[in-house]
């Protein structure tokens, strides 16, 4: 049920964005929280290190292995809150496949102030696998000018938090964050005898 009501919300709000914002639209809901409507081919708050099938298919590799983990883990016993982890992450992986693997086959780009609107599938803006994920979330939570005599950044505009990203990306950030917090024991193999994390 977690995956899934992961999966529906990140698709909703995507969709959501999708049709009822322009690209690079820019909505103002507090001085710290925008709805900034980007485009990318690349991986989690826009960063793009790979190709655009490489990546796609590393993704679906990941979620893969990820489930098959899980599967074998149920059998011999795993703690709720390591399940729970594991499973934000698949979800996330999950969402952003779709953006990759359909949005490109179902979706119209047209030109700002236009939104875009489903169009027959295989008649969209790209094709299968090359789909471009949807991100919306913009916390620009501080930000300042670095004085001119600093080296490299000097006069430079910075902005802390300044990745804009999707529901699927806060997904899978939480759940390697509390994997790293909370279960860390288990990424190098440590379990106790009854199947539960070790302290």
């Amino acid at each position: 049920m977690l995956f899934v009501g992961i999966v529906v919300i990140d698709q909703c709000i995507k969709i959501a964005v999708k049709t009822g914002m322009y690209l690079h639209e820019s909505i103002r809901v507090t001085d710290w929280f925008y709805l900034n409507f980007i485009e990318n081919n690349g991986m989690a708050f826009g960063w793009d290190f790979f190709d655009k099938y490489l990546l796609t298919l590393c993704r679906i590799v990941l979620v893969v292995a990820i489930v098959w983990f899980i599967a074998r883990h149920i059998r011999r016993g795993i703690t709720w809150g390591y399940l729970i982890c594991l499973t934000l992450v698949v979800a996330g992986a999950a969402g952003n496949i779709i953006d990759c693997v359909f949005y490109g086959m179902v979706f119209n780009n047209p030109p700002m102030p236009l939104h875009a609107e489903f169009v027959p599938f295989g008649t969209g803006y790209s094709t299968l696998f090359l789909g471009k994920v949807v991100d919306m979330f913009y916390f620009p939570l501080v930000e300042w000018n670095w004085p001119r005599w600093l080296p490299f950044v000097g006069g430079d505009h910075f902005v802390f938090f300044s990745p804009v990203f999707n529901f699927a990306d806060a997904a899978i950030t939480s759940g390697i964050i509390a994997i790293i917090l909370f279960h860390r024991n288990r990424l190098y193999g440590a379990e106790g005898n009854d199947g539960s994390d070790e302290a």
